[in-house]
């Protein structure tokens, strides 16, 4: 077995490295990541206390330095970062699980560094959404990530609104305390009958992956909060709309359309951005959907 020195310049061909962690199985740590820990300057993480706990649990000894980079200082930090690259620092990227800048911090550093043409790269590892979905049991062609539910209603009925007519398996983030309510208002607004899964506590002792149809994950979740509560890491797969006999999504019609623009509209959007969001959605012309609406607007009035 060739044995890889942490110092060779292949392992910092980049002064920015975003490394993703375990998102449950210590085993899943890679031996790129520990050589990574072991030779970084600065490592930038989601959470100090939980980076630091993930490497005592992992028996690894770093010289870094550790720094904060969370939503909260993200912008601020990620300038003094991209300085500190420039400059030729080694700098380790982690999240508390996953790959950062998915659903996690990272983003806006990657953005900053790619602006001030610093180079930038990561080093994958375990990541939530294919290992879900690869367990789910759908489609998995063609799929989409939608990061977590949106809390806000406005948001969550604009995103009920695409669901509806999805061409694509959808992989959603959910917190253990909201997934009973998510999973009945899918049930109710998307059909009891489109089917799903929920996948919990993934790569842990307790991992569990409930599959089913929107209407009975929603009873089964139910009874499980009642009888010992939910808890874990959960992420939420949506199987794509119903297909026709023909084996394609069936299109939307432009009245339906319209329909969708104008329950946006009720929820704050203005009627022309929502009518060139959801013509872009589904491949419409936006003028023609915006009067379509005003029309359906003006008969229901």
């Amino acid at each position: 077995m060739q044995v890889l020195d942490p110092s060779e310049d292949w392992l910092w061909d980049a002064p920015v490295v975003l490394a993703a962690t375990p998102i449950g199985n210590l085993a899943d740590t890679t031996e790129r990541l520990r050589m990574l820990i072991r030779s970084a300057e600065v490592i930038a993480c989601e959470d100090t206390r939980s980076t630091r706990h993930l490497l005592q649990a992992l028996g690894e000894r770093t010289e870094a330095r550790l720094v904060s980079l969370h939503e909260h200082n993200e912008a601020s930090r990620s300038v003094e970062l991209v300085e500190l690259a420039r400059a030729g620092t080694r700098i380790l990227v982690v999240s508390d699980a996953g790959m950062p800048a998915v659903s996690d911090p990272g983003r806006r550093l990657v953005a900053a560094a790619i602006e001030a043409e610093v180079a930038v790269t990561a080093a994958p590892g375990a990541s939530a959404v294919p290992t879900a979905l690869a367990l789910s049991g759908l489609p998995t062609e063609r799929f989409t990530f939608g990061g977590f539910v949106p809390r806000k209603q406005a948001d969550r009925r604009r995103l009920l609104d695409r669901l509806q007519h999805e061409h694509w398996t959808t992989v959603l983030f959910e917190s253990p305390h909201r997934i009973v309510a998510t999973i009945t208002e899918f049930a109710e607004v998307l059909g009891g009958r489109r089917r799903a899964a929920v996948a919990r506590e993934l790569t842990k002792k307790y991992e569990e992956v409930l599959r089913g149809e929107l209407s009975e994950l929603a009873e089964a979740l139910a009874q499980r909060e009642r009888d010992a509560g939910i808890k874990g890491e959960i992420v939420l797969i949506l199987d794509r709309a119903a297909l026709s006999d023909g084996g394609e999504v069936e299109p939307l019609s432009v009245q339906d359309a319209a329909g969708i623009v104008l329950q946006s509209a009720a929820a704050g959007e203005r009627l022309k951005v929502a009518a060139k969001r959801v013509a872009q959605e589904h491949g419409m012309n936006a003028s023609e959907l915006y009067d379509a609406a005003n029309q359906l607007r003006g008969s229901d009035g």
